[in-house]
């Protein structure tokens, strides 16, 4: 463990010309959980607020809009503070990096925890500036779609994402501007011709946040399940098409570099 902090240490010199904070270390957690918790409060504020501002303003904001809106804020995220905490923004995320062995468990409840105050914080915000305009921007099944139809929509939109995020973890890829763009550009892809189905949330929190504040949890299941599942699948070919989990995967879930 010793010898690949070193390593990282060289590589960020490499790259950079200087020498960042071990972010690995326990003592740093504090740093990777308020990362988590800033995070996903911006990615749920600008994703369900893209919804809510929109329905204030009569609909000045249109689907292309709402939907490409996550994806160029979770390129940002990734830029400014994914080597603290692996920019995971995300329980399926988070899940899916300690499945594939490269994110310790013992960290999966802390990352979880800060990203669902993350997006309640979010949600709550809106709530108090906006009212219920537009549901909070919940994510709900479209009109005469099934739960069952939202639900196998959500495992196969987040197989996607979260394969995505592993491929673009696993190797010299990470580096650079690669992930970033390759995260934010899936995210609205799918948007863009999902969300009329389910939403196209992904990401639990997302989901459950709004639903929380709202007081309407009907659906809220559809959101988790489908998510979870979806990184369960993604793991499973990841390993298909890579085999056991590298160096550079860890190292881009935990931070340090990204």
């Amino acid at each position: 463990m010793h010898s690949e902090r070193t390593e990282s240490t060289k590589q960020h010199r490499m790259l950079y010309g200087s020498k960042t904070p071990d972010f690995l270390e326990s003592a740093h957690e504090w740093r990777r959980l308020f990362a988590e918790t800033w995070g996903t409060f911006l990615l749920v504020v600008v994703a369900a607020g893209a919804g809510v501002v929109g329905a204030q303003s009569g609909g000045a904001i249109s689907l292309e809009m709402k939907v490409v809106a996550p994806g160029l804020m979770v390129m940002a995220i990734i830029y400014f503070m994914g080597a603290v905490s692996g920019a995971h923004l995300n329980p399926a995320v988070t899940l899916a990096f300690a499945l594939r062995r490269n994110f310790p468990w013992s960290r999966v409840p802390g990352y979880i925890t800060a990203q669902i105050v993350g997006g309640i914080a979010a949600a709550s915000f809106l709530r108090a500036l906006f009212g219920m305009q537009g549901l909070l921007g919940a994510t709900t099944p479209g009109p005469g779609v099934s739960d069952f139809t939202a639900l196998a929509m959500e495992v196969l939109l987040t197989t996607g994402l979260v394969s995505t995020i592993l491929g673009t973890a696993s190797g010299a890829r990470n580096i650079g501007s690669n992930g970033a763009l390759a995260v934010g550009g899936y995210i609205s892809l799918a948007g863009l011709w999902a969300a009329p189905i389910s939403g196209a949330s992904m990401n639990p929190v997302r989901s459950f946040a709004p639903d929380l504040i709202r007081g309407d949890m009907a659906t809220t299941w559809i959101f988790v399940v489908g998510p979870v599942l979806g990184a369960i699948i993604a793991v499973g070919f990841e390993w298909i098409l890579k085999g056991h989990p590298t160096a550079a995967g860890t190292l881009a879930a935990g931070g340090d570099l990204k």
